[in-house]
């Protein structure tokens, strides 16, 4: 039984490691990012080391990830999670850690910031803004395996939900979407920018997602086929 996200997270990738577990759209810039299992895992565990060997955080300590919904969002989400870390999305300003794009503004005490452009290929930002690490760069220094923290189901994990309330609410909107193993399920990054409902809930339902930002509805019915998509929820 998986009682935390880490273990969820672990478990998807035992399924399947090498087919898409997400896969990203920016219809703006044209962008296409595919992730398989094994590649979101490395992104995860180079993001917990960078928590947990970077910065010295734990259990206990929060980081905000003040981001829209992206490939690297995930990454740095689950990472958090998998560090034993409190991921904040909704008030960041006493979070010890801060994960951001150059255009929030966001308040936050944590000396420890990272920024990103979100850019294809995850390039690294071109002005980097001031008092901030550009994420792309430093995660990029950190191994692409993680030991594991001590993560348990009545830890913190979003926005002042635990690990075990998390799940159960992921599973409740899996259950709403009619998600089930195998799913392929294409999310409008705009309308749904919960992660409860483009991340966890496909994780827990055993779903690979498809994640498309600033979604062009003209080529959905295109993209859903060649993506093979099961279910959209736009």
């Amino acid at each position: 039984m998986q009682n935390t996200i880490p273990q969820v997270l672990a478990a998807a990738v035992r399924r399947d490691p090498a087919s898409p577990l997400l896969t990203f759209y920016d219809d703006a810039g044209g962008d296409r990012t595919e992730l398989s299992g094994a590649t979101l895992d490395n992104w995860v565990s180079k993001t917990a080391n960078l928590l947990v060997d970077g910065l010295g955080l734990s259990n206990g300590d929060t980081a905000a990830v003040t981001m829209p919904a992206h490939w690297q969002t995930a990454a740095i989400l689950l990472g958090v999670f998998s560090a034993g870390v409190e991921a904040e999305t909704t008030d960041p300003a006493s979070a010890d850690a801060l994960f951001t794009t150059p255009d929030q503004s966001t308040t936050t005490k944590a000396s420890d910031r990272y920024a990103t452009g979100l850019l294809p290929f995850a390039m690294p930002l071109r002005e980097l803004p001031t008092g901030f690490a550009d994420f792309v760069l430093e995660v990029r220094q950190f191994g692409d395996y993680f030991p594991g923290a001590p993560v348990t189901a009545a830890d913190p994990a979003l926005n002042g939900r635990t690990h075990a309330e998390t799940l159960a609410a992921a599973t409740s909107r899996a259950a709403e979407l009619n998600l089930t193993p195998g799913s392929r399920v294409l999310f409008d990054a705009t309308t749904h920018p919960d992660p409860i409902d483009w991340l966890l809930a496909p994780l827990v339902a055993g779903a690979s997602i498809v994640l498309c930002a600033h979604l062009d509805r003209t080529t959905l019915d295109a993209r859903a086929g060649s993506e093979k998509v099961t279910l959209v929820v736009s």
